[in-house]
């Protein structure tokens, strides 16, 4: 029995190697974004990324490709119980977060994926991979606000290699966008050397082993019910963007098994709770190379660089604005495909039916409509798409649907 699904395409070794080293850039920002706020180690993020990665592509059989950087979700219930309890307790918190996806797993293993996705028609499921897109839009252009010259080529490299070129660099148009945006930056004199020049060569990452407290663990777990929702939306991103059924092959109770055992595995050494990354789905937009293999590559460059800090510092060099107009492309792609799966189901909006439920999705998600829940004496936010997605699906099996004549 293969370990991986043989995925056959005329892309050579090398070549995938450069895409990978693509979708490494990629997930890079974010990923050391969520150590940075938390406290918790960069590097051990970053090899958890990779090692998580590749432990997933196991569990669904090299069938989904799916790249698990730090998620954000988890950031607000760390922060405080690191402060009532201590970081190892919160790290425990968040292993015991990653067994909650198994209880979900085993739901979806049962019931099959026909009565779960009988809960995501296209008319819920459209409005919340906008909502995906459209919610990381203020992000990029924060990001890109810091020198809109920088983010602006950025974003015109990306144009150029995407719409004029052929050939296997038409593939690349991150990477391009982020060298050529960098060679501009440097001529401009917007790069700091000084984190390369104190790097080391060579460190093994700071691990720290997870803790159990019933009273961390009550605040943290809760958070994995919202990012489970989040989590079958990703999906149905992937099954739209691949023109792939992923909910039957490798089945969603897979691919939960994956993503909660990743959160598992990455807290219980130190690293920050794992998720899909949606950045890594905008690169499968615009790249249209689909080969799951390319994921695992980019989880072997995480690996390397968490253990090479010389690495991960010259990345860090990278021009915010930069990577700010790179994000404003992958965010507009990923909406872009929420449009495109309400166009190709041909949602009827002239229903008042179906324009209800979209409109309620779109403004709980982009206007941030997050409900707090008291735990512990602590207040625990479940997240605007959480909300979003919960409420759109009540709304489809509450709200009649007319017949046509």
């Amino acid at each position: 029995m293969l370990l991986f699904e043989k995925y056959e395409d005329d892309l050579s070794v090398g070549k995938k190697t450069v895409l990978g080293l693509q979708h490494m850039f990629t997930m890079f920002g974010a990923t050391v974004l969520v150590p940075l706020i938390t406290g918790l180690d960069v590097s051990v993020a970053l090899f958890m990324s990779g090692v998580c990665t590749i432990m997933f592509h196991l569990i669904t059989q090299g069938k989904i490709p799916i790249y698990l950087g730090s998620s954000f979700a988890f950031i607000p219930p760390i922060l405080v119980v690191s402060k009532l309890y201590g970081m190892p307790y919160a790290l425990g918190g968040v292993v015991v977060s990653g067994l909650v996806y198994l209880v979900f797993a085993l739901l979806a293993g049962i019931f099959g994926p026909k009565r779960i996705m009988s809960f995501f028609p296209p008319v819920v499921c459209g409005p919340i991979v906008i909502s995906i897109g459209l919610m990381l839009a203020p992000v990029a252009i924060h990001n890109a606000s810091g020198n809109w010259f920088l983010a602006i080529v950025s974003v015109i490299i990306v144009a150029v290699i995407t719409v004029f070129t052929k050939g296997f660099i038409k593939v690349l148009p991150v990477l391009m966008g982020l060298i050529g945006g960098y060679i501009v930056a440097l001529i401009t004199g917007n790069v700091d050397f000084s984190p390369i020049r104190e790097a080391a060569w060579f460190g093994i990452p700071k691990f720290t082993l997870a803790k159990f407290n019933a009273g961390a663990i009550l605040f943290v777990a809760p958070v994995a019910i919202a990012t489970v929702v989040e989590h079958l939306a990703d999906i149905v991103v992937l099954t739209s963007t691949c023109n792939r059924d992923f909910f039957k092959a490798p089945g969603l109770h897979r691919t939960l098994l994956g993503d909660g055992l990743a959160s598992c595995l990455s807290a219980m050494f130190g690293g920050p709770a794992n998720t899909t990354y949606s950045e890594n789905t905008g690169v499968l937009v615009l790249t249209r190379v689909f080969n799951p293999i390319v994921m695992r590559i980019a989880g072997c460059f995480a690996i390397l660089i968490a253990i090479v800090p010389k690495f991960s510092a010259v990345i860090s060099t990278i021009p915010v604005p930069v990577v700010g107009g790179i994000s404003i492309v992958l965010f507009g792609m990923i909406a872009a495909v929420g449009v495109r799966t309400l166009v190709e189901h041909q949602v009827d909006f002239k229903n008042s039916r179906n324009l209800l439920i979209g409109a309620v999705v779109l403004v709980l998600a982009l206007g941030g409509a997050e409900i707090p829940i008291p735990i512990e004496g602590e207040v625990m936010n479940v997240s605007a798409l959480a909300v979003a997605a919960i409420t759109g699906v009540i709304l489809n099996k509450v709200l009649p649907e007319k017949k046509a004549a």
